[in-house]
């Protein structure tokens, strides 16, 4: 990759000169290449079927470098940007990595020590999961959180960016995630610390899943959208403004929408989005407690023609926002949960045990059986013969556990 700060000098401020980070994400329109450059102009993106010209998806700003995008053809076997070659999408992931919610959080009094391992491990964590070699990575939200300045004198945190900006989004995300980025294709799901009161204008500018406008950069909502994995479709919602505490009737039928579209997509699908309709935390005396109430409304509204809660041909849902790992079984035709927001950010104390966890705003759902495991980590989904086998690990890449998901729409995770 040729890195061209120089042309910088005269366009852009300090803050927002950087090295170049290119990767493949998937988005509403199939897989792309994206490029974060320092240069004047965007390269070509070389393949095997021809050159491709790499568009601007976003013109260099005062906080931002030039942005470039590609899509990726169908059947291609070969890419690479300047020389430095690209992990392609394939047809049939065998592997499946998933993580979420790694940033390190600087906000007020909240001051996470991002320059101990262990204290924020996502560097370490991404080396250990890229070396695992999977076909795929989900990300489930959650990218940047250092909102504030680092207070003077405080090691933890010293010479840390702050803010919507690329030097902070390359601190929290691009430069610890690059073993990851280079490792295999990535879809990157919204999370609420990318709505548009926080990063919101950044994650759409560098990671949006639809074409970016500079005259409206920052959009509160984006549809649903599906990716094509071969014998297995993920749906891709956008819920990062869907409050886990209070309701707005006016954001209901947007959500609403969304879960409507999950019957669209073809099955069997795996529905992914940041905030989990039905997970747990620790409420008093350590009783697991829980849900997001505008999304509990959301399918309130959508199942209002008799439908189940979720659209039957969704075998699992994935997402972040907690920082544990949850598997969850509920009661009835909702399908099994798995939290994994365990990536990096200060980790949440939840009970072990999410049997019958009481969840707000009336939605009728009820958990069977299901169990939050602490610790930083994340998940590799491997198939097998009647589902896919779910290794546990932690942030320096041993296997903690073996939980497996049948297609009978379970999970287990034996002790």
């Amino acid at each position: 990759m040729k890195f061209v700060l120089s042309l910088m000098l005269c366009v852009l401020p300090v803050a927002a000169q950087a090295a170049d980070s290119a990767w493949v994400q998937a988005t509403a329109n199939g897989f792309e290449a994206r490029l974060v450059t320092g240069a004047a102009t965007c390269p070509a993106l070389r393949t095997d079927k021809g050159d491709i010209a790499m568009i601007m998806r976003a013109a260099a700003s005062t906080n931002f470098p030039l942005v470039c995008a590609a899509a990726v053809p169908s059947g291609t076997a070969h890419a690479d940007i300047d020389g430095v070659s690209l992990q392609l999408p394939v047809a049939n992931p065998q592997r499946i990595l998933v993580l979420g919610d790694t940033g390190c959080r600087i906000k007020g009094a909240a001051l996470q020590a991002c320059n101990d391992p262990a204290k924020w491990p996502f560097p370490q964590l991404a080396a250990a999961a890229a070396a695992l070699k999977p076909d795929l990575v989900i990300h489930v939200g959650d990218y940047l959180y250092r909102e504030s300045a680092c207070p003077p004198g405080n090691q933890g945190c010293a010479g840390s960016p702050w803010g919507d900006n690329w030097i902070t989004w390359q601190a929290d995300f691009y430069t610890p995630a690059a073993p990851l980025l280079a490792a295999a294709p990535i879809v990157l799901v919204r999370g609420n610390h990318e709505d548009c009161a926080r990063s919101g204008p950044g994650w759409l500018r560098l990671q949006g899943p639809s074409a970016f406008d500079p005259a409206a950069p920052c959009i509160p909502h984006l549809p649903l959208y599906g990716v094509d994995l071969g014998t297995l479709r993920l749906a891709v919602m956008d819920d990062a403004t869907a409050d886990d505490t209070k309701l707005d009737r006016d954001a209901s039928p947007i959500y609403a929408a969304d879960l409507t579209g999950l019957a669209d997509i073809p099955a069997p699908v795996w529905f992914v989005h940041h905030r989990p309709i039905w997970a747990a935390i620790s409420g008093p005396l350590g009783i697991p407690i829980g849900g997001n109430l505008a999304l509990i409304d959301a399918v309130r509204v959508a199942s209002l023609s008799g439908g189940p809660p979720i659209a039957p041909t969704v075998e699992m849902m994935l997402s972040g926002h907690i920082h544990t790992f949850e598997a969850i079984n509920y009661a009835g035709k909702v399908p099994p949960q798995i939290v994994a927001g365990n990536g990096g950010d200060n980790l949440d104390i939840t009970p072990t045990n999410l049997r019958n966890t009481v969840f707000q705003g009336n939605s009728g759902v009820t958990v069977t059986d299901g169990l939050s495991v602490g610790g930083f980590g994340f998940l590799l989904m491997t198939r097998a013969e009647g589902g896919w086998t779910i290794d546990l690990y932690d942030s320096k890449g041993a296997k903690t556990r073996t939980c497996r998901f049948t297609s009978g729409k379970r999970l287990d995770c034996p002790a």
